[in-house]
Protein backbone atom coordinates (compact mmCIF):
# COMPACT_ATOMS: atom_id res chain seq x y z
CA UNK A 1 0.00 0.00 0.00
CA UNK A 2 1.25 3.59 -0.88
CA UNK A 3 0.85 4.54 2.46
CA UNK A 4 2.83 2.50 4.35
CA UNK A 5 5.18 2.99 1.68
CA UNK A 6 5.75 6.68 2.73
CA UNK A 7 5.10 6.21 6.14
CA UNK A 8 8.42 3.88 5.90
CA UNK A 9 10.36 6.58 4.02
CA UNK A 10 9.56 9.46 6.53
CA UNK A 11 10.01 7.22 9.89
CA UNK A 12 13.46 7.48 8.94
CA UNK A 13 14.79 8.18 12.36
CA UNK A 14 15.82 12.20 12.94
CA UNK A 15 14.54 12.75 8.73
CA UNK A 16 13.19 16.25 8.42
CA UNK A 17 11.51 17.10 5.45
CA UNK A 18 11.14 19.63 3.19
CA UNK A 19 7.76 20.93 1.94
CA UNK A 20 8.35 19.68 -1.45
CA UNK A 21 9.16 16.56 -0.21
CA UNK A 22 6.09 16.50 1.96
CA UNK A 23 4.12 17.21 -0.54
CA UNK A 24 5.21 14.87 -2.84
CA UNK A 25 4.87 12.23 -0.92
CA UNK A 26 1.05 13.10 -0.06
CA UNK A 27 0.45 13.71 -3.11
CA UNK A 28 1.65 9.94 -4.16
CA UNK A 29 -1.74 8.64 -1.76
CA UNK A 30 -4.65 8.80 -4.09
CA UNK A 31 -7.28 9.48 -2.01
CA UNK A 32 -8.37 11.08 1.67
CA UNK A 33 -8.63 7.79 3.52
CA UNK A 34 -4.88 6.81 2.24
CA UNK A 35 -4.17 10.21 3.43
CA UNK A 36 -5.22 9.31 7.12
CA UNK A 37 -4.01 6.49 7.54
CA UNK A 38 -0.96 7.88 6.16
CA UNK A 39 -1.03 10.81 9.02
CA UNK A 40 -1.58 8.29 11.65
CA UNK A 41 1.20 5.93 10.33
CA UNK A 42 3.36 9.09 10.81
CA UNK A 43 2.07 9.72 14.52
CA UNK A 44 2.80 6.20 15.35
CA UNK A 45 6.34 6.78 14.37
CA UNK A 46 7.27 9.57 16.60
CA UNK A 47 9.71 8.77 19.19
CA UNK A 48 8.16 8.14 22.84
CA UNK A 49 7.31 11.59 24.71
CA UNK A 50 8.72 11.52 27.81
CA UNK A 51 6.32 11.48 30.75
CA UNK A 52 7.95 14.41 32.43
CA UNK A 53 7.21 16.60 29.15
CA UNK A 54 3.60 16.47 29.69
CA UNK A 55 2.92 19.51 31.99
CA UNK A 56 0.55 22.06 31.53
CA UNK A 57 3.10 24.50 30.59
CA UNK A 58 4.11 22.71 27.75
CA UNK A 59 0.46 21.82 26.42
CA UNK A 60 -1.14 23.16 23.62
CA UNK A 61 -3.79 25.75 24.51
CA UNK A 62 -6.45 25.79 21.96
CA UNK A 63 -7.04 21.94 20.98
CA UNK A 64 -9.73 20.08 21.51
CA UNK A 65 -7.65 16.65 22.22
CA UNK A 66 -4.41 16.87 24.71
CA UNK A 67 -1.09 18.17 22.77
CA UNK A 68 2.16 18.88 23.88
CA UNK A 69 5.22 20.57 22.26
CA UNK A 70 8.23 21.04 23.48
CA UNK A 71 11.40 23.02 21.83
CA UNK A 72 14.76 22.88 22.42
CA UNK A 73 17.44 25.53 20.58
CA UNK A 74 20.56 24.68 19.71
CA UNK A 75 22.96 27.37 19.23
CA UNK A 76 24.74 28.02 16.08
CA UNK A 77 24.74 30.67 13.23
CA UNK A 78 22.14 32.41 12.24
CA UNK A 79 20.35 31.87 15.14
CA UNK A 80 21.07 28.25 15.85
CA UNK A 81 17.99 25.44 15.26
CA UNK A 82 15.21 24.56 17.12
CA UNK A 83 14.51 20.50 17.62
CA UNK A 84 10.38 20.02 18.92
CA UNK A 85 9.11 16.58 20.05
CA UNK A 86 5.31 16.34 20.45
CA UNK A 87 2.70 14.09 21.43
CA UNK A 88 -1.06 13.72 21.08
CA UNK A 89 -3.63 11.36 22.82
CA UNK A 90 -5.52 11.41 19.90
CA UNK A 91 -4.23 9.36 16.99
CA UNK A 92 -4.69 11.99 13.93
CA UNK A 93 -4.08 15.06 15.69
CA UNK A 94 -0.77 12.80 16.60
CA UNK A 95 -0.13 12.35 12.93
CA UNK A 96 -0.65 16.20 13.12
CA UNK A 97 2.07 17.02 15.00
CA UNK A 98 4.11 14.40 13.26
CA UNK A 99 3.61 16.27 9.72
CA UNK A 100 4.43 19.74 11.60
CA UNK A 101 7.77 18.03 13.43
CA UNK A 102 8.76 16.74 9.79
CA UNK A 103 8.50 20.49 8.21
CA UNK A 104 9.70 22.54 11.13
CA UNK A 105 12.03 20.34 13.59
CA UNK A 106 15.78 20.84 13.03
CA UNK A 107 15.41 24.67 11.54
CA UNK A 108 16.58 27.86 11.78
CA UNK A 109 14.04 29.93 13.35
CA UNK A 110 13.62 32.03 10.56
CA UNK A 111 13.44 29.49 8.42
CA UNK A 112 10.30 28.37 10.56
CA UNK A 113 8.68 31.89 10.89
CA UNK A 114 9.23 31.72 7.09
CA UNK A 115 7.10 28.91 6.63
CA UNK A 116 3.49 28.47 5.95
CA UNK A 117 2.35 25.79 7.81
CA UNK A 118 -1.23 26.18 6.89
CA UNK A 119 -0.44 26.87 3.52
CA UNK A 120 1.47 23.32 3.69
CA UNK A 121 -1.57 21.47 4.80
CA UNK A 122 -3.44 23.54 2.68
CA UNK A 123 -1.26 22.10 -0.50
CA UNK A 124 -1.22 17.91 0.80
CA UNK A 125 -4.67 18.24 1.06
CA UNK A 126 -5.18 17.55 4.44
CA UNK A 127 -6.97 21.09 5.43
CA UNK A 128 -10.00 20.71 4.24
CA UNK A 129 -10.49 17.33 5.39
CA UNK A 130 -10.09 18.48 9.14
CA UNK A 131 -13.19 19.31 11.66
CA UNK A 132 -13.66 22.66 12.76
CA UNK A 133 -11.69 21.70 15.99
CA UNK A 134 -8.78 20.19 14.65
CA UNK A 135 -8.28 22.89 12.05
CA UNK A 136 -8.28 25.42 15.30
CA UNK A 137 -5.95 22.84 17.11
CA UNK A 138 -3.78 22.72 14.42
CA UNK A 139 -3.55 26.35 13.93
CA UNK A 140 -2.95 26.28 17.76
CA UNK A 141 0.07 24.37 17.27
CA UNK A 142 1.39 26.30 14.28
CA UNK A 143 0.83 29.46 16.62
CA UNK A 144 3.06 27.59 19.83
CA UNK A 145 5.97 26.63 17.21
CA UNK A 146 6.32 30.47 15.43
CA UNK A 147 6.07 31.63 18.87
CA UNK A 148 8.77 29.26 20.53
CA UNK A 149 10.43 30.38 17.30
CA UNK A 150 10.13 34.35 17.60
CA UNK A 151 11.38 33.59 21.37
CA UNK A 152 14.93 31.62 20.04
CA UNK A 153 14.85 34.90 17.67
CA UNK A 154 15.03 36.87 20.95
CA UNK A 155 17.50 35.41 22.60
CA UNK A 156 20.11 35.16 19.90
CA UNK A 157 20.03 38.72 19.01
CA UNK A 158 20.61 39.46 23.13
CA UNK A 159 24.12 39.86 23.75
Amino acid sequence: MQAERSARRAKRPGRTMDVDALISDFELLDDWEDRYRYVIELGRALPPFPDAERTEANKVQGCASQVWLVSHHRPGPNGGTLEFEGDSDAHIVRGLVAVLLKLMSGRPPKDILATDALGVFHRIGLEGHLTPQRSNGLASMVARIRADAEKALERAATP
